[in-house]
């Protein structure tokens, strides 16, 4: 995924201050997702706790993925997981540049988001 070109600057500045932003977004979505299967009255408690301890264990994975290891270099990457894994949207990827945009929207087309 990675190319002989850099990340703009400008870009690498945007997505630095843009991630904590979008994981609290994300985060907020899944907390309430997560805050209905406690409430749900149809299983079981045992399996309201499994079912709340799965998701939680998928999403934890999800962040891990999309928020762990950051780098300039790594940008790209992290984006289009980030894309793929619904913490951002294509209206997110407007503030970046076009290249990087469309960059990320076409990796994401590829494989099949």
């Amino acid at each position: 995924m990675s190319t002989n070109k850099s990340v703009k600057e400008s870009d690498w500045q945007l997505f630095r201050e843009r991630v904590p932003e979008w994981r609290e977004r994300y985060l907020e979505n899944v907390n309430d997702e997560i805050a209905r299967i406690f409430t749900s009255r149809e299983p079981t408690p045992t399996e309201i706790f499994w079912e709340a301890k799965e998701r939680m264990d998928e999403e934890a994975q999800i962040l891990v993925d999309c928020l762990d290891g950051h780098s300039r270099s790594n940008m790209r990457m992290h984006l289009l997981l980030m894309y793929r894994h619904g913490l951002i949207e294509e209206a997110d990827l407007e503030e970046f540049s076009d290249e990087l945009r469309e960059r990320i929207l076409l990796m994401a087309k590829e494989f099949g988001h």
